[in-house]
């Protein structure tokens, strides 16, 4: 198993190598940048919170940990491209580790291939090419497939998916629960899984999602995923194109990824806010506060980014979507710098979701006791001058936007038992909103 590799970024319609990542041993690596980076034309850091400079940045397992076990303190930023789900199992298996807490960096460089992002691992890029190659015999995936025969999932895409078995089982750069598939799409029409189709064939790029498990209300949670996403662009917040269901698989256009007229792929940075707080691990224990904090030190437009940030709690309490852990919501760096939040994703009725994932995370007093009323939330929050009577304004004046939310559901295709279910919780947001005062 590789001991080091290279993080190339994507600029300019090329992969850079950018900086070294070199494990030391157990529960220590290290990463420092490239001196041809550094000194190339207006080089953009790897992660907001790691500058481009000299500084030999080393990384170490917290004390207490067993230091006999394969763990590694990673960069925050890393965890964010560490396989997840049933990517994560597969590469398990193939690299023969136990799939358990601790094994992040020898996932990393092994799967690190096709993240979201603009980053990827040299480690991880040789380490696909020659599992395809063991498992495909040098075959190419021929002409690519037309959408119906994936949405009827035909034996032409099944075959071509299992030619990459490791892009098949859920795509290893996608994080999460749910099977996931990153697809493309050429100027035909066709469809081939996102590495099987050169960047200059691309003209769209999609995420695929199928339901989380095989229970009726697994599907019911995936269904409702659009309607909840056309919700929240009715209500104003900041949604990417429309997605489409098609026989219970939600196809997502991909925000990552930007086509310009001239047909130039640009990939744009993203990054968890969990990251952006420089908290590591999966599920790193944190607070509302802490990640608004993290937010707002480096957004552009830190007021607007942070009314956004407050609209989609509310959406996310009103409309009882429970899955909001730190890496569910990031921020991306467009083409000409400006860092802002993501379009929204992973916005669906997660209450349904027979795992039954509970909230994790919270609006906090310092006493670590949860608040819940807006007026007492909005007023826990550090402002600078003058922010406080704008927040206040924008976040009252979205009390008859929520109030409204059964109707809007109903107008964009929601079913009619997540309405339904969903009644109390929007009536009790909408009149804790109508509560708060602009000052």
């Amino acid at each position: 198993m590789a001991t080091e590799t290279m993080i190339q970024i994507h600029r300019h319609g090329e992969w850079i190598d950018a900086a070294k990542l070199v494990q030391l041993g157990p529960g220590r690596c290290r990463l420092e940048y490239e001196q041809d980076y550094i000194f190339s034309s207006a080089p953009w850091p790897l992660s907001l919170n790691l500058p481009v400079q000299f500084t030999d940045m080393s990384f170490t397992q917290p004390t207490g940990g067993a230091l006999d076990a394969p763990q590694f303190d990673l960069p925050p930023f890393l965890y964010d491209l560490v396989p997840q789900g049933r990517g994560r199992r597969l590469l398990s298996r193939e690299l023969n580790l136990p799939d358990v807490d601790g094994m992040a960096l020898p996932l990393l460089m092994a799967g690190a291939f096709n993240p979201i992002g603009c980053l990827r691992l040299t480690s991880a890029l040789n380490f696909y090419e020659r599992y395809v190659n063991r498992h495909t015999d040098g075959r190419d995936w021929g002409a690519g497939v037309e959408l119906d025969e994936i949405v009827s999932h035909s034996e032409a895409f099944l075959e071509q998916l299992s030619l990459h078995a490791l892009l098949a089982s859920g795509t290893t750069g996608a994080q999460g629960a749910a099977p996931k598939f990153l697809l493309s799409r050429d100027i035909g029409g066709l469809w081939y899984p996102d590495m099987a189709l050169d960047d200059a064939q691309a003209v769209e790029h999609w995420l695929v999602k199928l339901p989380r498990g095989r229970q009726d209300e697994d599907r019911l949670v995936l269904r409702n995923e659009a309607a909840y996403l056309r919700a929240a662009k009715a209500c104003g917040l900041r949604v990417h194109a429309e997605p489409e269901l098609h026989n219970e698989m939600l196809f997502v256009r991909r925000f990552d990824r930007q086509v310009d007229e001239q047909g130039r792929l640009h990939r744009l940075h993203q990054e968890s806010l969990a990251s952006l707080a420089r908290l590591q691990g999966f599920a790193p224990a944190t607070s509302h506060h802490e990640l608004l904090s993290a937010l707002r030190r480096h957004a552009h437009q830190p007021l607007k980014e942070t009314i956004e940030y407050l609209r989609r709690e509310v959406l996310n309490q009103a409309l009882r979507n429970t899955d909001n852990h730190a890496r569910n919501t990031a921020v991306q760096r467009l083409v000409d710098g400006c860092v802002q939040l993501t379009p929204l994703f992973d916005f669906a009725p997660m209450y349904k979701d027979p795992e039954m994932i509970p909230r994790a995370v919270h609006w906090l007093d310092p006493q670590g006791r949860r608040l819940e009323d807006w007026p007492t939330i909005l007023h826990s929050i550090n402002w600078g001058a003058g922010e406080y009577e704008n927040v206040a304004r924008a976040m009252h004046d979205f009390a008859g936007t929520v109030a409204g939310l059964p109707e809007t559901l109903r107008d964009v295709g929601a079913e009619e038992v997540v309405i339904e279910e969903c009644r109390g919780a929007i009536d009790r947001v909408a009149k804790s909103l109508s509560r708060i005062q602009p000052g």
